[in-house]
């Protein structure tokens, strides 16, 4: 009989508390940024290339584990990206050259692959019916797991230093993951499941290979970078600018609680960014995806206009970049979900693997960020991530709906991709 926890319902809640627990691996990094140039003296762009890196390895490898998830199923890679995403912040507490920060962000970095790409790829198959939901909780899981250990990460380097607090989270992560894939099992969704009426899907499967020959591949992986490239530059630089600014130990106070702005400022963020990805992703079932990037990637290049323009008052800094991580983080819902309508499920894992790596090409800006904002000036970087962002909603409301729904058409119509 099949066990009580392998049906889907369970298996997406153990999807999205791995999520959670591999989160901080990115979103928890802007804290340990400063407390290393402080003890090293490395340069901030040094420090910022390991960023780059691990968010490279990541996206980039996501394909082949996205391979190795469709071939054999989601435990065993699961547990592979436990013992990555463990050793990597381990690495990290035992850093002493910038060589080794950057051999840690490649170690986890297949950590962090092994269980995104898996878990995503287990959301679309699992829910047909509710695909764009199922991906959003899912990746809501890696938006606001670090909301929650934000703060004792953040009072673990104060009190203790930033190698102790890679060392212990780094273990602790680790074994949980490593105990949550012990339950996954490969998806087998209930029969006569059909995808949400108002999105536009594919009766045809498609392997990675013949999707990257496909131009609509290529225009959605272009939005992907444009789009992802602005949020990136927040996750990892909102420390530098609420430095920059002058505002980053500033005491807030909020239900009671009283934080240096910093601090709260990214537990806020988190719950933003995981917040709106099952919300987008619910709206994207009923609206279809492309009139949902519109609203959102409009929305997040006004919100960089905000920052760059009112970011100087403490409130406002922190309602403006909630609001850019709101706007953001639904890509990690809708890109998935859009992936699997146009080029089916069969190999879902794969082929949003394939189209995940365009957050690793985006990660690749980031370092450029440093730079342009040399001397604390922001407003070059706020206005280029505006610009791109507002053009990447109305490439997709104007140009990639008519050009999917034209592709979708013509291969269900001969029934061969």
């Amino acid at each position: 009989m099949t066990k009580p926890w392998h049906n889907r319902w369970a298996q997406l809640f153990f999807g999205i508390f791995c999520m959670g627990l591999v989160a901080n691996l990115q979103y928890a990094w802007t804290l340990f940024v400063n407390p290393i140039h402080v003890k090293t003296d490395w340069a901030l762009s040094a420090i910022q290339l390991s960023f780059s890196i691990f968010i490279v390895v990541e996206t980039w490898l996501v394909p082949v584990e996205g391979w190795m998830v469709d071939k054999f199923g989601p435990k065993i890679v699961i547990m592979i990206g436990a013992v990555f995403a463990g050793a990597g912040w381990v690495m990290d507490s035992m850093a002493t050259s910038l060589e080794m920060l950057y051999a840690a962000a490649v170690v986890a970095g297949i950590g962090a692959g092994c269980v995104y790409g898996t878990c995503v790829g287990n959301a679309l198959k699992w829910f047909p019916d509710k695909r764009g939901l199922a991906a959003g909780l899912t990746a809501a899981g890696f938006g606001a797991g670090a909301a929650i250990t934000v703060i004792p990460i953040g009072n673990m380097i104060i009190a203790q230093g930033y190698e102790q607090a890679f060392f212990f989270f780094g273990i602790a992560q680790g074994v949980l993951i490593f105990i949550l894939a012990l339950l996954m099992t490969k998806p087998t969704p209930p029969k006569g499941i059909q995808a949400a009426p108002r999105v536009v899907t594919t009766k045809v499967d498609y392997t990675a290979g013949q999707m990257i020959k496909k131009p609509l591949f290529w225009l959605i992986y272009v939005i992907f970078v444009v789009v992802a490239a602005g949020g990136l530059m927040a996750t990892a630089q909102i420390g530098p600018i609420a430095k920059d600014y002058g505002l980053a130990t500033l005491p807030m106070m909020l239900f009671g609680t009283t934080l240096p702005l910093l601090t709260m400022t990214l537990s806020i963020d988190n719950l933003c960014n995981g917040f709106t990805r099952p919300l987008c992703g619910f709206i994207s079932d009923k609206i279809g995806r492309e009139n949902t990037m519109f609203i959102v990637f409009t929305g997040e290049g006004l919100a960089m206009l905000g920052l760059m323009n009112y970011g100087h008052d403490p409130v406002l800094f922190m309602t403006f970049a909630a609001l850019i991580f709101l706007f953001w983080g639904e890509i990690f819902s809708i890109f998935p979900a859009i992936c699997a309508d146009t080029f089916g499920v069969k190999n879902a894992a794969g082929n949003a693997g394939t189209l995940y790596t365009a957050k690793g090409t985006a990660s690749l800006i980031v370092p450029f960020a440093s730079v342009l904002s040399a001397g604390g000036n922001w407003n070059t970087v706020f206005i280029a991530g505006a610009v791109v962002t507002i053009t990447a909603a109305f490439t997709a409301k104007f140009i990639l709906a008519p050009a999917r729904k034209r592709f979708i058409d013509a291969a269900n119509a001969r029934g061969t991709p």
